[in-house]
């Protein structure tokens, strides 16, 4: 079985969500020693975002030379993508939304007849059988039911991405309020770790 790790956070050894998803990665692990993991950070290795220049080449035009590292690295990821059977995805809360070296990844992950496909009755996901567990990070509270719920674009935009995908039940472990004080700081880790624990084996 294989997994594939991303992280996304900008902050380093400082994220909470890269504290989250290792600890899942953890869970999982101990759970399943043959796993085989492959860890992709996005802030060392970021992909470039997606240019005229990119999509040219996606409808059949040659690339120029100094942009064909990038497709390479942009087929590397899709490889690592198609190959896993478990994503466990690091993903913070920026600006209300996800970072953008985990939007530049998203971009090189959507590609119509690898992820998805359209035929008449409409979009039809091709990796429904991943599972993906996300770590999210958020500075406030924006659960359903929050006064800034309607602000709330990381969890609602990755559960819209994979599941047109086809993965219509991924996972998320939140550690919310972190910038809201120590102590809730302290709890809303504590309480990721704990779910990251309690999670289901590989």
């Amino acid at each position: 079985m294989k997994l594939l790790h991303i992280d996304s956070s900008v902050l380093g050894p400082h994220s909470v969500s890269r504290q989250v998803s290792a600890a899942i990665v953890e869970r999982l692990r101990a759970s399943t020693p043959s796993l085989d993991v492959t860890y992709r950070d996005l802030t060392l290795t970021p992909l470039a975002h997606l240019s005229g220049s990119h999509l040219a080449v996606s409808q059949g035009v040659a690339p120029e030379a100094s942009l064909q590292p990038d497709i390479a690295a942009g087929q590397a990821v899709l490889e690592e993508f198609l190959a896993a059977d478990v994503i466990v995805l690091g993903a913070p809360m920026y600006n209300f939304t996800i970072p953008s070296q985990l939007k530049a990844w998203i971009d090189r992950v959507l590609v119509a007849g690898k992820t998805f496909k359209y035929d008449a009755q409409g979009v039809h996901g091709l990796a429904g059988n991943k599972r993906v567990i996300v770590a999210i990070s958020r500075g406030g509270f924006y659960g359903a039911g929050t006064p800034a719920a309607v602000g709330e674009h990381l969890e609602t935009y990755l559960r819209w991405v994979f599941g047109f995908i086809g993965v219509t039940n991924p996972e998320f472990i939140s550690a919310d309020g972190i910038q809201v004080g120590p102590e809730h700081r302290e709890k809303a880790v504590a309480g990721a770790l704990k779910a990251a624990g309690d999670l289901a084996a590989a």
